[in-house]
């Protein structure tokens, strides 16, 4: 899925002066180091394509930021070229693609393979066979057979591998034209990593098949769950009839699942899993001569076939809409679609740009007409764009008192003023600028870059980069009138797809049944000759860069308010920050009255044409107050920073009661307080506070609907009257030196004589867990969720370094104890992790959390396999391995620049350390044996009571499975929440 959209509008009114037609992208071609690739002139990412011999495409960015490299490795085979019969079966096939090949997750492949020739058999005939009696007999003997192949397998060792390298957020996914594998790794690591990946795709070896299975049907019953997914699915289907973007399924149908084929997947692995299908695609810290020429010799044993592209025929024009109602238990909202035309079309690109007119976060259409008039709860519209087609999306979630069909006709209205122009043409430039500005600030990030040309590899393999390239500038032709014709031919009364999201039971949902599965073994502590030969391999060392906060950041007074500074040396935008130490916890007030500057004005400007100022200015400013600390940040061009920094001092300082505005947001705060009621993420995290703190915790530490209803204009006025006036940080990073911008602020943002101070912040208090107890909220899903939270000890600063090991090595990641034994091993959870958590600040404690989102029927189960975990630290001197040196690699290549200089030092303080605390980390982690994590495991967590926090239907857990962990809470919504 990709939006190209706006967020946070800033637009940089300087470039839009730029006459887009000088600029020229077009293909050449080089040579270097005896490799010959092509490149698009003025690409600001510089990419290097190159096309291997065999067909395979090899994207080369260099950016010397940081010494990592992130990679992505795209095949062009999605949901889209699913058999017919097997649905599911090119994301089933991404997931056994972490298993390993006949060199590694295997002690020994001649004994491994009889096993998994028999499994392949087992499914064949288990597909063939309709009777379930003699399903049920197979399927033992599928099980029986798998625990015997499992002795001879080595779970995880691709996840280990990359933990030692210092890999970090190994990952895939699939979606309807594509398979990306995901990594980010130390420059230093390119060989190792190039090595593992070439074996990586060599031969894999489709081994832990069952329970893998169980991992993808328990995928399955997650999408169930979710309503948002339900709205997906639906879209899809109804705007693409014929094509497979939504008559099939990424995950698959049930009826797939239950009957896959390991035949069928190594076929499609053998079509589609060719060179001249696929692509590496890196950027970062790299030698691009040396590192194409190490792929290249590595990969060469890939042989090119033909592949036979997803072809489907052509929809038909919509002349009918489609209007439907999806039921589920969250809140009621509404999706408007409409069919674009394919990538690199100019349809595409008049659709995305016309999607920032209607909503580019400060001054679309409905930003300014619905968002900020409060007439809706909120509303955005952006583009979904795919190869063959994409999707137009508009968002709505009506206010309080208001049906989705009001909210509907208020979007409507949207589209009828944008089809007749009632919008100024300079919003188009001003779009087109920000989108540069973005794209100039994306550069910076490697994750940005190699997403960008994976995109474009999989819409086009990359032939059209420079198409790509060249977008804004198209788009900055684009006129106004033009615009407003397409909208006129796109949008009309019977071309869309209309779904209502309304609270209701949803029928006919009915989720993959658990098979019965013997826990397999998974050789954790076991290691193939390969994965020793890839460890061994030596790599360049990398010196860690620790901050030096006496030299790195400079201080000043402007006033009676510190400055903390950093200097930008690379172009002329800024960031200004003022920092309070209050928040919510200080004045429950606070973050509504912050809420509220965005809808009110002056004497002299309404909100509106304040929002128009910024806008024109290049800057935007955000307000926010958390539970302890407030900010008020303004950014944008330098050049025009005295003017934007009063703008804000006016507005903060000069803002006018508006009892409209108040009431509006009134009614849209009691709405989404209502929908956070029936929203299941809300519910639980609502859940741990209960369960960390007792009946008052931070979360339902709020306003009751009573106080919401009281609130008047003047209070909330006064509180921003007089926000400048307590104690607070200036932090600045910008082209301005540090004088000079001290003398300007000094004038600008004016500070009392002495500070105001601050109401006391409520205090909560973590609870001691004395005995087990299971706190329960009941909704209505498919799967359970449940935490495990516990309160620790006080916080000391020489236990992070053991921290981050022990969770690298029990609960963090793929290659650890709890994802190993859960889902590999049991095949209990999709979902499974386990944390030590170590708090912000050095009053508060250490704490622990565990997860495992289940079947309600696999519940006793998952229980039972986490607190075996809980209470026995299984040893794998491999993995601790790992665990330790993924630490000191993660140190060794991090490096904090920028703004971040700042909030690194600032979370230092609120620790208790006047210094960068990770260099005392990476020394003490040198040290660290086996031995301190199983003292820390045994001290904090074995045989240790547990606060289990439960989401669930109780139609489907019972509650006497739930008393035997615990005295049992239902809790309600009213207490949960607070309100």
């Amino acid at each position: 899925m990709k939006w190209i959209k706006s967020v946070g509008f800033v637009a940089l009114v300087m470039i839009v002066q730029v006459n887009f037609a000088q600029t020229q992208y077009e293909w050449k071609q080089a040579t270097s180091g005896g490799y010959t690739y092509k490149y698009v002139t003025n690409d600001p990412m510089h990419a290097r394509f190159y096309t291997l011999r065999n067909g395979l495409t090899v994207v080369l960015s260099v950016n010397k930021k940081e010494p990592r490299i992130a990679v992505r490795i795209p095949v062009r085979a999605g949901s889209n070229t699913d058999p017919r019969d097997h649905t599911g079966l090119a994301h089933y096939l991404e997931h056994l693609l972490f298993k390993g090949t006949d060199k590694y997750g295997t002690l020994d492949w001649a004994k491994e393979k009889p096993y998994l020739d028999k499994i392949d058999a087992l499914y064949e005939q288990y597909n063939s066979t309709k009777d379930e009696a003699a399903r049920k007999e197979i399927y033992k003997e599928i099980d029986k057979t798998s625990g015997e192949a499992a002795k001879h397998a080595i779970a995880n060792e691709y996840d280990k591998m990359m933990a030692a390298m210092g890999g970090q957020g190994s990952n895939a996914h699939t979606w309807v034209e594509e398979t990306v594998y995901e990594e980010d790794i130390p420059s230093n690591a390119l060989e190792k990593f190039v090595d593992l990946q070439a074996e990586r795709f060599r031969n894999p070896i489709l081994r832990i098949f069952h329970t893998e299975l169980e991992a993808v049907y328990e995928e399955k019953n997650r999408s169930l769950d979710e309503d948002a997914w339900k709205i997906q699915e639906a879209s899809h289907f109804y705007l693409f009839p014929t094509h497979n973007y939504g008559q099939q399924t990424t995950i698959g149908t049930i009826e797939h699942l239950k009957n896959p084929s390991i035949n069928a997947i190594r076929d499609y692995y053998h079509k589609y899993y060719v060179p001249n299908n696929m692509a590496i695609v890196m950027s970062g810290d790299l030698d691009p001569d040396k590192t194409i020429r190490l792929i290249d010799a590595k990969f060469s044993y890939m042989n090119a076939k033909p592949i036979q592209e997803y072809k489907p025929s052509p929809e038909k024009p919509i002349t009918e809409s489609t209007v439907k109602d999806i039921f589920g238990p969250s809140a009621e909202s509404l999706q408007l679609d409409f069919r674009v035309g394919p990538a690199n079309s100019k349809e595409a690109l008049l659709a995305d740009l016309t999607s920032s007119v209607l909503s580019n976060g400060k001054a679309g259409l409905l930003d300014l007409n619905l968002n900020k008039q409060q007439k809706v709860l909120r509303s955005n519209a952006g583009v979904r764009q795919y190869k063959d087609y994409g999707v137009f999306i508009i968002n709505a979630s009506p206010k309080q008192g208001q049906t989705l069909e009001e909210a509907k006709d208020l979007v409507m209205e949207q589209l009828d003023i944008l089809k007749k122009g009632n919008f100024d043409a300079s919003l188009i430039k001003a779009i087109v600028a920000n989108y540069k500005l973005q794209q100039l600030q994306g550069l910076e990030n490697n994750a940005n870059r190699v997403e960008e040309i994976t995109d474009g590899f999989i819409k086009n393999k990359g032939l059209l980069w420079n198409d790509d390239v060249a977008v804004l500038d198209k788009m900055g032709k684009v006129t106004k009138e033009e615009l407003v014709a397409f909208a006129n031919q796109f949008f009309h009364p019977n071309n869309y797809v209309l779904l209502y999201k309304r609270k209701g039971e949803a029928k006919g949902v009915a989720k993959v049944e658990k098979p019965p599965i013997t826990p397999v073994e998974t050789n954790a502590d076991k290691q193939s000759p390969f994965v020793k030969a890839i460890n061994g391999m030596s790599m360049a060392p990398v010196k860690p860069v620790w901050l030096n906060f006496a030299t790195d950041m400079q201080r000043a007074k402007a006033g009676k308010a510190e400055v903390l500074y950093v200097p930008n040396k690379d172009n002329g935008l800024f960031n200004l920050q003022y920092r309070f130490e209050m928040g919510g916890w200080n004045d429950k007030l606070l973050p509504l009255a912050l809420q509220y500057l965005q809808f009110i004005g002056t004497e002299k400007k309404s909100s509106e044409d304040i929002s128009k100022a910024f806008y024109n200015l290049a800057c935007s400013f955000n307000a926010n107050a958390g539970n302890e600390e407030t900010t008020v940040s303004l950014n944008g061009l330098q050049e025009n920073f005295d003017k934007a920094s009063t703008l804000l001092e006016d507005l903060v300082r000069n803002c006018k009661a508006d009892e409209a505005a108040l009431e509006g947001m009134k009614n849209r705060l009691m709405r989404a307080r209502a929908n956070n009621k029936l929203n299941k993420s809300m519910i639980m995290t609502a859940l741990r506070n209960y369960g960390v703190y007792g009946e008052k915790n931070p979360f339902n530490y709020t306003l009751t609907d009573a106080e919401i209803k009281d609130i008047k204009a003047a209070d909330l006025v006064n509180i921003l009257h007089n926000l400048f006036n307590y104690q607070h940080r200036v932090i600045y990073y910008g082209p301005k030196p540090l004088a000079a911008f001290a003398t300007d602020i000094a004038k600008i943002h004016q500070l009392p004589a002495a500070w105001m101070a601050a109401k006391e912040p409520a205090k909560f208090t973590r609870r001691t867990q004395g005995k087990n107890e299971v706190l329960f909220a009941d909704y209505d899903m498919v799967q359970s969720e449940i935490f495990w939270v516990r309160n620790l000890d006080a916080y000391d600063p020489k236990k992070e370094a053991v921290t981050g090991i022990f969770n690298n090595y029990f609960g963090f990641g793929m290659g650890a104890i709890v994802f190993q034994t859960i889902r590999e091993s049991k095949a209990l959870a999709y979902s499974t992790f386990a944390v030590l958590q170590t708090p912000a600040k050095k009053e508060d404690q250490f704490a622990f959390m565990s997860y495992v989102g289940c079947q309600a029927d696999k519940f006793n189960e998952a229980v039972a396999g986490m607190n075996d975990l809980l209470n026995n630290l299984p040893e794998a001197a491999q993995n601790f391995d790992n665990a330790k040196k993924s630490l000191l690699k993660d140190y060794e290549t991090e490096r904090i620049t920028k703004e971040n200089i700042v909030s690194s030092y600032l979370a230092n303080l609120k620790k208790g350390v006047d210094h960068d605390l990770r260099k005392d980390v990476y020394e003490q982690a040198a040290s660290i044996q086996f031995s301190d994590i199983k003292g820390l495991h045994d001290t904090d967590l074995s045989q240790k009571p547990y606060t289990y926090c439960i989401v669930a239907s109780e139609k489907k857990l019972k509650e006497e499975d739930m008393k035997k962990i615990g005295d049992v809470k239902k809790l309600s919504l009213a207490e949960l929440f607070g309100y």
